[in-house]
């Protein structure tokens, strides 16, 4: 988590694109988020409601491939002891992202 005066409120997630052949990457991107989610979420990072959390933000980075920074994303904690997973987005490309399954070679051949 960070928050960089007139920048913004961040929160690193999760998120997972799943792959052909079974196979799924994740990435960890950056969660805008306003800062009293920040300010909550760092409240109960280590607590026992944490569990509980739920974000609602922007992509603050781009993925490969699809780009998508600055698109809504909603988060949610899968682990305990995990960062959140952006699991869901009212907008119609990064749902795709996250629910279709992509050609593994295309992507991974856009990795660094």
């Amino acid at each position: 988590m960070m928050q960089i005066p007139g920048i913004g409120a961040f929160v690193r997630c999760l998120l997972p694109v799943h792959l052909t052949g079974g196979f799924t990457v994740t990435f960890g991107v950056w969660l805008a988020v306003d800062p009293a989610d920040l300010q909550r979420a760092a409240r109960t990072w280590f607590a026992p409601d944490y569990h509980d959390l739920v974000l609602d933000g922007w992509l603050a980075n781009d993925l490969p491939v699809w780009g998508l920074v600055g698109t809504p994303a909603h988060a949610s904690v899968r682990d305990p002891d995990q960062t959140p997973y952006v699991d869901g987005s009212s907008d119609t490309a990064l749902s795709r992202v996250l629910s279709d399954e992509w050609e593994h070679d295309r992507l991974l051949s856009a990795l660094p």
